[in-house]
C-alpha cells in the first residue's frame, strides 16, 4: 500500500512538472498562410468557392539547401576566398549523393560568393556526369546576391564566439527578401512536384530553417552546419513545412567532414 502510494505521488509530481514545463514552452497555432498563399489570400473577399479551388496548390516543393565546402579562410577579399582541395571533394561527394536521390531537379539557385558559386558549379558537373537523367527538361540556374553570407539576425543566446561587424547587421533584410523569395508554396499552376538545390552558407542556412518551422529566428546560431552538408526542406501544398536532416553529413566520409 505504501509502495503503491509512492508510485502514486511519484506519478502526480511528473504529470505537474510535464504541465509546468508545458505552461513555460508558450506554444502558438500554425501559421498556414506564412506565405501568404492561401487561396483566400489570392483571390478578392467574398469570391466564389470555384475560385477559391482554382487557387490550391496541389503539389510540393522540396529545397535541399547546400552549405559550401570548406574554403581559404586566410584570404581577405572574396575572390581570393576559393575552396581547398577538401572543399572541392566535399562538393563532389554533395554532387554525387544529390543525383542518386531519384528525383529530377528543376532549379539550382547559388549564392553569388565565390565558394557558394564553386560548390555549386562542382554539384552540377556531377549531376550531369552521372549518366542518369537528374535534372528536368526545363532545369534553371540562378545565381543571387541575396543568399550571400551575412548576419541574419541577433542570435538569443549571444555568443561570445561570433561578434559581427555593425555593417553586417544590415544584411537582415537581405537575407529576409531570400527567404520571401525561394520558400513559398508551388505555384497552382505547377502539375508535378518540384525539386529544387540552393547553394549558400551556414547562416543563412540556419536562419532560412527557423523561419520555414516558424520558430524564433534569434534561434538561428543555435545549430551547427557541416561544409557541404544537406538540410531538406519540404514545402507543402497546404502550407504545412516539414524538415529533415538538418545539416546532415552522412553522405561525407568521416574524414571529410569540416565545419569552418
Amino acid at each position: 500500500m505504501k509502495k503503491a502510494a509512492i508510485v502514486c505521488l511519484a506519478s502526480v509530481a511528473g504529470t505537474v512538472s510535464a504541465l509546468s514545463v508545458h505552461a513555460k514552452c508558450k506554444s502558438k497555432a500554425w501559421d498556414y498562410n506564412w506565405d501568404f498563399r492561401q487561396p483566400s489570400s489570392l483571390v478578392k473577399p467574398n469570391s466564389p468557392d470555384e475560385d477559391l479551388e482554382k487557387r490550391k496548390s496541389a503539389t510540393r516543393r522540396t529545397l535541399y539547401l547546400i552549405r559550401h565546402g570548406q574554403y581559404e579562410l586566410d584570404k581577405q577579399h572574396d575572390k581570393e576566398k576559393i575552396l581547398t582541395d577538401l572543399g572541392r571533394q566535399q562538393a563532389e561527394c554533395t554532387g554525387k549523393h544529390l543525383a542518386k536521390l531519384g528525383v529530377k531537379y528543376s532549379d539550382l539557385v547559388i549564392s553569388t560568393m565565390t565558394r557558394a558559386n564553386e560548390t555549386g558549379e562542382i554539384i552540377l558537373k556531377q549531376l550531369n556526369e552521372t549518366g542518369m537523367e537528374v535534372l528536368n527538361e526545363n532545369f534553371e540556374i540562378e545565381k543571387t546576391d541575396l543568399l550571400r553570407e551575412g548576419h541574419p539576425i541577433d542570435s538569443v543566446p549571444s555568443s561570445s564566439r561570433f561578434k559581427p561587424d555593425s555593417w553586417e547587421f544590415t544584411d537582415g533584410a537581405r537575407i529576409e527578401a531570400a527567404f520571401r523569395k525561394y520558400f513559398h508554396r508551388a505555384h497552382y499552376s505547377q502539375k508535378e512536384d518540384s525539386y529544387e538545390i540552393v547553394v549558400c552558407h551556414a547562416n543563412v542556412i540556419r536562419y532560412l530553417v527557423c523561419r520555414a518551422s516558424q520558430n524564433p529566428p534569434e534561434g538561428w546560431l543555435r545549430m551547427s552546419l557541416a561544409n557541404g552538408s544537406i538540410t531538406e526542406v519540404v514545402l507543402e501544398p497546404n502550407g504545412k513545412v516539414s524538415i529533415s536532416g538538418i545539416g546532415d553529413k552522412g553522405h561525407m566520409p568521416i574524414n571529410k567532414i569540416t565545419f569552418t
